[in-house]
């Protein structure tokens, strides 16, 4: 797990070296380890290291390939390469163990069709000293960022937009008014689009060769037209849970690959229990796990944890966390977060890696599984829901005026949602932070940008055809959601702890799978992640597996009313901020009052607001964080 960060320039030469070094010194956190730099006349590459697999000198970046043509920067992990080694025509001996190595010969030997033999996460570049090109890709679901900029003839990447932006000629915040209507309306930046005018992310799944005439981006890898499989229906049920069993356990002994001690987050859900459960079926004996409780009950899975544990026979370390503590961490999501996010779960993410950091130098997770098996409560309401888009417009526009002066926040949403005219809308409308408030950027964004919704229209129609409602909500959440909210969300906040994290449930095999699992294995009667439950039934008792689903959430709504209360009405009523950002005022504040006093649950939409205020208040100004005024809980 590491930084990376480079430079091409045809025309030459590249940054100063204090400029660079600047830069590189911004992603330490991500590789406290080792640092490095390798330039010639037009390209510069630097690297940040955390040394998990081959901890000797011999896995230092930037490397050289065995002929000396190829220098690369890479993060991540490539778990098969142990594998490949024997197919690679290695000239000479290894020098080392690391997958680095492994990677560059792989490139050396197959090119861009490298891409097509190696599983892992993994964002890199490898500079072609004899044709001049930079290859540049990032793995298939996304699980690593990697960011961009194509200005004046200029090439530059890297891990982090605050990292890159430091590279480019002025250095200034230009807010990207898409990206910025784009947020507002999901809450996070969806690739390609970043909030940067100049910087740009580069979608999963993609790579980019970069030469003087210009740059290039092909998608080499895309699970969206993949069909289900209908005569998977008429196999044995058993059968799949077997089948299912075995990739998820072959993906998780794929990914205990470490010279460094290993451990797992444990929640009291359904998919991390799945990954223990098959690190000791790999022979893990005693897996250090690691938990963070709440003291609020309603949001506390440390209890079910404990009993999973207890069951399965791990190491188990928890620790207890109070409102204080959490907030505590605010500096650092604001820092580390270094364009506008507005998932509050960073939170416990970052306390929990604050906690396995003390133990371990990489942990597995669950991350993936939700979207894939259909594992979130909105899934089975858009089954429901979806006969409705069936209705005339008529009849659908009268039942939403119905429901619409209704009390009720479910009778609003309700109205909403039945105003949508097909299941791309329905998603976006459940899925979105926006909702039915009114939005808060200025005209002049509204009338010259895209909405979110059509940036979801957009990537749905690469689809299988007959997709069900449900099932294309899958493939939205899978493509979009969690590469650029959850997967970004655990890069940043293990990142900021100098933890690596691996995402078993994103191996691409399994995801091939999984598209290919007809609906009913995913959701039947109600019930979430149907295949995935008879999984973990195999290693846990009933009562452990078919619980109440809590997510990894904090009393957000409780804490803006509470001690954040006045934090955030000093920010929205800050003039000199507000005019930095082209929104509208009045909307903005009374989206604070609502919130405040308790008229409507606005927390997710007003998050998102507070937390672009706080992007723009340090990093747009170059100013550090004042001191956070927010009271304390006793």
């Amino acid at each position: 797990m590491c930084g990376i960060l480079g430079l091409f320039d045809p025309k030459g030469p590249p940054p100063t070296s204090r400029t660079f070094a600047s830069a590189l010194e911004r992603l330490k956190l991500r590789g406290p380890d080792d640092s490095g730099a390798w330039q010639d006349e037009c390209v510069v590459l630097g690297h940040r290291r955390l040394a998990i697999v081959d901890l000797t000198p011999t896995g230092h970046q930037p490397m050289e390939s065995s002929d000396a043509r190829y220098v690369i920067v890479f993060n991540g992990e490539i778990y098969n390469h142990g594998e490949l080694r024997p197919r690679l025509k290695l000239r000479g001996n290894w020098r080392g163990t690391s997958d680095t190595e492994t990677l560059l010969e792989a490139y050396r030997t197959w090119g861009v069709e490298c891409l097509q033999h190696i599983n892992g996460m993994f964002a890199f570049a490898i500079w072609d000293r004899t044709e001049r090109t930079l290859f540049v890709a990032r793995d298939r679901m996304g699980v690593k960022p990697l960011y961009y900029y194509d200005r004046h003839g200029r090439f530059g990447f890297g891990s982090r937009p605050g990292a890159l932006s430091m590279l480019l000629d002025d250095g200034a915040l230009a807010i990207d008014p898409e990206a910025l209507r784009v947020y507002l309306e999901l809450g996070f930046i969806p690739a390609p689009l970043s909030f940067q005018r100049d910087i740009r992310k580069l979608p999963a799944g993609h790579y980019l060769l970069v030469n003087s005439r210009g740059v290039r981006r092909v998608r080499y890898w895309d699970f969206r037209s993949i069909k289900p499989d209908l005569g998977m229906s008429c196999r044995p049920e058993g059968e799949l849970v077997e089948e299912l069993d075995a990739l998820i356990q072959s993906a998780v002994k794929l990914r205990l690959m470490s010279d460094v001690p290993l451990g797992a987050y444990l929640s009291g859900g359904v998919d991390s229990a799945l990954v223990v459960a098959a690190m000791k079926a790999a022979g893990v004996r005693h897996p250090k796990t690691f938990t963070i409780a709440f003291k609020e009950q309603a949001y506390d899975e440390g209890p079910a944890a404990a009993k999973t544990a207890a069951h399965l026979g791990v190491d188990h370390v928890h620790e207890t966390v109070d409102v204080n503590s959490l907030l505590g961490l605010l500096p650092t999501y604001i820092q580390e977060y270094d364009e506008p996010f507005a998932d509050s779960s960073a939170f416990p993410t970052m306390a929990v890696t604050r906690l396995a950091r003390r133990h371990v130098t990489v942990a597995l997770t669950g991350d993936g599984a939700d979207e894939l098996f259909g594992g979130y409560h909105y899934y089975p309401l858009i089954d429901r829901l979806a006969p409705l888009l069936q209705w005339r417009a008529r009849t659908k526009r009268s039942a939403a005026r119905f429901f619409s002066v209704l009390p009720s926040h479910r009778a609003k949403l309700l109205a909403g949602a039945l105003q949508s005219p097909d299941s791309v809308a329905l998603f976006h409308f459940l899925r979105g932070v926006g909702k039915d408030y009114p939005p808060l950027v200025n005209a002049d964004i509204l009338e010259s940008t895209a909405d979110s919704e059509s940036w979801f229209a957009q990537y749905a129609a690469g689809f299988a055809m007959d997709l069900t409602a449900a099932e294309t909500a899958m493939r939205l959440d899978a493509g979009l959601t969690l590469p650029d909210l959850f997967l970004q969300k655990v890069d940043v906040a293990t990142m900021a702890f100098s933890l690596e994290a691996r995402c078993p449930m994103t191996d691409y095999r399994l995801v091939e799978w999984a598209m290919r699992l007809p609906l009913q294995f995913k959701l039947r009667n109600g019930e979430t992640k149907y295949l995935m439950k008879k999984v973990l039934s195999k290693y846990l008792p009933a009562d452990c597996v078919y619980r109440p689903k809590m997510g990894f959430a904090v009393p957000l709504a409780q804490w803006l009313r509470g001690p954040l209360r006045t934090w955030a009405q000093e920010l929205v009523h800050d003039d000199t901020l507000m005019s930095r950002v082209p929104l509208d005022k009045a909307r903005v504040r009374r989206l604070v009052r609502q919130q405040t006093a308790g008229e409507r649950e606005s927390h997710p939409f007003l998050w998102s607001v507070l937390m672009l205020l706080c992007f723009v208040q340090i990093h747009g100004a170059g100013r550090a964080l004042p001191a956070l005024a927010y009271r304390e809980v006793a």
